[in-house]
């Protein structure tokens, strides 16, 4: 019934795709439409909002549980250039460019845009590597790769250990409110702000252009140290020319966003905040996250604010997805203009695609259109988008104009290589890893790996099929699809696991190290509140309930390749110092293997424990 009811009307990028074969093997294949003309620098929109606009809310924050902080357009620009003169009065450069520590707050976006105006690069570095790491390995690597001239941090107790650990004393520190305690160099961002704009914040601006730096994002390190990935002004502009295209139902109406979202990360920190400022729309700061008892700070925000698209990753939507269902003012506010919802970071699973679709019917009688991409930090990060013909998970559209995909045969898949303007020129100080992200003809190599839809038709676009440094080869000689696996897996338990790590490697059946979900295997093991973690993942009953959906994946998947033939639960907390888990959630399957290997080994043991769950 769900599948049937008609879908919210919205434009997306045309199904239109040229296709060229090589002799060798390679596709290469480019949207029909070229990409339209960009500008030099993100400031032109923040002018030309201030001024045709400049009442208008750019961004918004809660003070703690009371009202929102709002800062319009004219606003910010205001706040920015202001900054930007007192910036320029410290010498900063790409050579000692400003650190962010702390998350997304009001204050990083009045010094981001400072920064952007007078062309000072900065990087926002995740408030895990201070926050929540034991040695602050990462952030002691990231900040030797930069040598900041300048920290900003939100709030200044929370950061004071990070602070004395790894930032020398000589270091400035600017913070929004409460000075880190221990520290002499501190200013508050109040006092940057009255600063008298000159005409050098004007004549620094004239200097910006296409091949400026604006920033240095890291990628989250999951397989070693993080990389700082090199954007420009020409990678942020061109790419919101590019998303533009695949989303133009936004040209009609100004995005409202509410959003929890990184900016220590492309998909927020470009994405969503370039994509508000294209269009003149407004970001709502979500100073909730997917996770118990923060979530709730999110529903609280929802239904209050009803966004016009609502981007979030997988496990954003499967957090919010139970009091979508039981909370009827917050699902009527939540669908009340919204005209897609768009996921990124990992594959959706399908069950909560379809949870989506039937709350929104019930609430409107209309599904609301489903959307995603494919990208990464280093392509800005759009490079391959939805369009109308995208009806399920993993499913990712087509090129965006203006990027060229080349599609390389590589172990019986199909590695995507990207090239345009909105690619990156390279990491910072880290030649070697820049030579080797590139090929010969200048394509960066995605690590992904796509096949068509049908390839009778193009047009439908691409699937996802995993990417390709996780695949293997059992000793039958057939290659595992890791991702295609893990999305499948986790579909087939669902409720019951949130992710899955699929083992295997040289072995002869795939295996998988499953990460439950405490409170529906609570339920599914029968047992009361009381029952301890210990207790419920323990439970028989819970381990027959999981073997028995892993054995009816199987009788589908009649292949040594496709389906699982032994699991186990991995009850232990995940490791970000280790590399095992990103601050987004994402677990790196690799790491959590190398950092496993007796849960592993024992999968395979030729006498099981009691605690491997035997499928066939």
């Amino acid at each position: 019934m769900t599948a049937n009811a008609p879908l919210r009307d919205v434009p997306l990028l045309p199904a239109d795709l040229k296709i060229d074969r090589r002799p060798d093997g390679s596709i290469i294949a480019r949207h029909a439409s070229p990409l339209a003309p960009y500008p030099t620098k993100t400031t032109i929109w923040l002018d030309e909002w201030a001024a045709k606009a400049g009442d208008r809310v750019y961004m918004a924050q809660r003070d703690g549980a009371g009202p929102w902080n709002t800062l319009t357009y004219a606003q910010m620009r205001s706040a920015a250039r202001s900054v930007a003169a007192a910036l320029l009065e410290r010498s900063l450069s790409a050579n000692r460019p400003i650190a962010f520590l702390s998350g997304n707050d009001l204050g990083q976006a009045v010094v981001s845009f400072a920064a952007q105006y007078i062309g000072v690069p900065f990087a926002p570095v995740s408030p895990a590597y201070s926050l929540m790491s034991e040695d602050f390995g990462k952030l002691r690597y990231v900040l030797a790769q930069l040598n900041p001239g300048l920290i900003y941090v939100s709030t200044g107790k929370p950061f004071a250990k990070a602070l004395a650990a790894v930032v020398p004393a000589d270091v400035e520190v600017v913070y929004a409110v409460d000075p880190p305690p221990g520290r002499e160099k501190v200013t508050a961002l109040s006092e940057l702000m009255k600063t008298v704009v000159t005409p050098s914040v004007d004549a620094a601006n004239a200097v910006v252009g296409p091949d400026t730096v604006v920033k240095f994002l890291f990628t989250s390190g999951s397989t070693g140290n993080p990389k700082g990935v090199i954007n420009t002004q020409r990678m942020l502009t061109a790419d919101m020319v590019m998303v533009a295209s695949g989303m133009p139902f936004v040209e009609k109406t100004p995005p409202v966003l509410v959003d929890w979202l990184p900016w220590s990360h492309t998909f927020a920190g470009n994405h969503n905040i370039n994509y508000v400022l294209r269009h003149g729309g407004t970001l709502y700061l979500d100073d909730g996250k997917p996770m118990p008892g923060l979530i709730n700070q999110t529903v609280a925000n929802l239904k209050e604010i009803a966004p016009t698209v609502y981007f979030n990753v997988p496990r954003g939507f499967e957090a919010l997805m139970p009091f979508l269902k039981s909370d009827a003012v917050l699902r009527k506010n939540f669908f009340s203009r919204l005209q897609a919802m768009f996921y990124a970071g990992a594959s959706l699973p399908q069950h909560i695609w379809e949870g989506l679709e039937q709350v929104a019917v019930e609430e409107t009688g209309h599904r609301v259109r489903m959307i995603t991409g494919l990208g990464s930090t280093e392509t800005a990060p759009g490079c391959i988008a939805s369009t109308n013909r995208c009806a399920r998970s993993g499913m990712v559209g087509l090129p965006l104009p203006g990027v060229e995909l080349k599609l390389v045969p590589n172990a019986g898949k199909l590695e995507a290589r990207v090239r345009g303007a909105n690619i990156t020129p390279g990491y910072w100080r880290q030649p070697e890893l820049t030579k080797a992200a590139f090929d010969e003809e200048g394509f960066y190599k995605l690590g992904d790996a796509l096949k068509f839809v049908d390839e009778k038709d193009p047009s439908l676009g691409f699937l996802f099929d995993g990417r390709v440094a996780e695949d293997f080869k059992l000793t039958t000689g057939t290659w595992v699809s890791v991702g295609t696996m893990r999305v499948e897996i986790i579909h087939a338990l669902a409720p019951l696991v949130r992710d899955a790590v699929i083992t295997g490697h040289d072995r002869g059946y795939a295996g998988a190290l499953l990460i439950p979900e405490l409170e529906p295997c609570r339920a599914a093991a029968g047992l009361d509140a009381s029952a301890t973690p210990e207790q419920v993942f323990s439970s028989p009953v819970l381990a027959a309930a999981i073997v028995s959906k892993l054995k009816e994946h199987a009788a589908h998947h009649a292949g040594s390749s496709t389906r699982i033939g032994r699991a186990m639960l991995l009850t232990r907390p995940l490791s970000l110092d280790k590399g095992e888990i990103t601050d987004k959630g994402s677990v790196n399957q690799r790491t959590v293997i190398a950092n496993s290997q007796a849960l592993v080994d024992a999968l395979y043991a030729e006498t099981p424990a009691e605690n491997v769950l035997k499928v066939s």
